[in-house]
């Protein structure tokens, strides 16, 4: 019997128009190696969809809290519906930066110092006063980024301390709580694990280049602004530690079938983990494509290789 796969893509988060371009890549890779697959978004069709045309399977490829924060996948176990992926505890887990962080640092691997900070708090206990203390605690520069979220929107690098303020009203507009961390310069690294049943595996490692050395919304989904290798230039010995990094980093957080790690190899050597995805990107500038490719594998295979897992499971 045919299998067949629904690809669940679009969602209302801010990344609605790259989780629709990664929808569709993702459709024809599969379509591409004969797999019966079909698109839909996460709307009020959709239930009545998985009822009707009950799939074998689904693929996510949601990105923001609609395919990352694990309620989708909470209702897709409701539904008895198998779907690739880590399960709806894992993704919370991943989903939220600082409590990811948390269970990196307690594994054992290294990410940089951080502090999370709700806007309530922030303006209760007054900007001013907090923001003076996270730059005596944490130092200059600072990364600052939504505790929820991705694609790089409301990120920015702060190299000095008046620009902080502005960081922090940029990145309120889109989470209601701010991960301030120590900003490390250096590499931009990001490994892909699969696991396609022989546990996870780390995929070559691919080196981001963005023109403006902050791989931020535009440089992620821009053409030219970002140059990526693939694999990564790095000395085999780091690129053997950002590989196993990667896969700790990947099992501490208890995830399966696939992830990506970003990390930094930094001026001083060390390698140290920002943090992981569990429904990376399918885009035609997406890292998890270019490290497939960058490992000889085919992109439609794979996927349905962890689409017979996904259904062994269900």
């Amino acid at each position: 019997m045919d299998t067949h796969v629904l690809i669940l893509a679009g969602g209302l988060s801010y990344e609605r128009e790259v989780s629709l371009r990664s929808g569709r890549r993702v459709l024809d890779a599969l379509r591409a190696v004969g797999v019966d697959a079909a698109l839909s978004d996460a709307d009020v069709t959709l239930l009545p969809r998985l009822a009707s045309e009950r799939p074998d399977a689904v693929i996510i490829a949601l990105h923001g809290a609609p395919g990352e924060d694990g309620s989708l996948r909470g209702v897709l176990d409701l539904c008895g519906v198998p779907y690739v992926g880590c399960d709806a505890r894992a993704s919370r887990l991943a989903w939220d930066k600082p409590s990811a962080k948390a269970v990196l640092r307690e594994s054992g691997i290294p990410t940089p110092d951080w502090v999370a900070l709700p806007h309530d708090r922030f303006s209760e206990l007054g900007a001013v006063a907090v923001l003076d203390r996270i730059v005596d605690r944490l130092g200059l520069p600072l990364m600052v980024k939504p505790a929820q979220g991705g694609s790089g929107l409301g990120a920015a690098v702060v190299r000095d301390a008046a620009e902080l303020p502005a960081a922090m009203v940029g990145c309120f507009a889109y989470n209601q709580t701010a991960l301030v961390e120590q900003y490390v310069p250096g590499v931009d690294i990001a490994v892909s694990v699969v696991d396609t049943g022989e546990g996870p595996t780390p995929l070559p490692a691919v080196e981001i280049v963005p023109q403006n050395g902050v791989y931020d919304y535009a440089a992620r989904y821009t053409a030219g602004l970002t140059t990526w290798h693939a694999p990564a230039r790095l000395e085999p010995k780091v690129a053997a530690t950002v590989a196993d990094l990667a896969v700790a980093a990947h099992s501490a957080l208890g995830l399966r079938d696939l992830s990506r790690v970003d990390l930094v190899v930094g001026h001083d050597g060390e390698v140290r983990v920002l943090g992981v995805n569990v429904a990376p990107g399918m885009t035609e500038t997406s890292l998890l494509p270019l490290a497939v490719g960058a490992a000889g594998l085919d992109l439609g295979k794979l996927l349905a290789t962890l689409v017979s897992h996904a259904i062994e499971r269900g």
